[in-house]
């Protein structure tokens, strides 16, 4: 687990795969995150002494695997959080849930937390303003779950699990807001887009989730290449 899986390094960034079950970066558990495991894959690699900066940018929840891109320099990581901050950045995932959805769809709605359970619930007008663009990509009418690819324009907490589950489509897997199935949940930040902080140059990175859980009932290189 200590291995890391970069798809991209220079001086300024370091874009990696973010394993399933993995934290972003370290919480009350101690379990090792990956920011741990970048800034040591970077120490080691280059020999570096002492502590090394790695800027943590944006995160991913620790059931979902994907790509991250990560900042080697404070000036990496400003640029990058308003790249974030102005929507520059761009995350595309793949998710499978239940239930057959209508081909495409654009929704918006109002996240509030609940306290209590630790959740996140669509509300009227209180909350934080979350919006979404998903596509349909292949439905397994057998066991009525759908692959969709889902274009992320605010990344609110829980967004995709809450907005989906409050239309009766909840993702495969997700033990908070669906439990009606007990493998590891099917969403998966498969791709990450955005300008170099230095370069100036587009960077749009790819990758899928192996072929596991709920994602082994589609080919997912063949329709993801067909879908794009």
């Amino acid at each position: 687990m200590n291995k890391v899986e970069v798809l991209y390094e220079d001086n300024h960034i370091i874009v990696v795969v973010k394993p399933v079950n993995v934290l972003s970066q370290g919480d009350a558990t101690s379990d090792l995150d990956l920011l741990t495991m970048v800034k040591n894959y970077v120490k080691e690699k280059y020999h570096k002494k002492g502590n090394v900066y790695i800027g943590l940018v944006h995160r991913l929840d620790r059931p979902v695997g994907g790509v991250m891109v990560f900042a080697r320099s404070s000036k990496a990581a400003s640029r990058l959080s308003d790249a974030i901050r102005t929507h520059q950045l761009k995350k595309r995932y793949l998710a499978i849930v239940h239930g057959k959805l209508e081909s495409s769809g654009t929704w918006t709605d109002y996240l509030k937390k609940d306290t209590n359970y630790n959740t996140h619930v669509v509300s009227e007008k209180e909350g934080k303003f979350a919006k979404l663009n998903y596509r349909v990509l292949a439905y397994d009418a057998s066991r009525d779950l759908s692959l969709v690819d889902i274009d992320l324009e605010t990344g609110r907490h829980h967004q995709i699990r809450v907005q989906f589950a409050s239309r009766g489509y909840p993702l495969y897997g997700d033990q908070r807001y669906g439990k009606l199935s007990k493998e590891d949940i099917a969403l998966y930040a498969y791709e990450l887009s955005f300008v170099h902080p230095v370069k100036k140059e587009l960077m749009v990175f790819r990758n899928l989730p192996q072929n596991t859980g709920a994602w082994r009932y589609f080919e997912l290189k063949k329709i993801v290449d067909n879908g794009n």
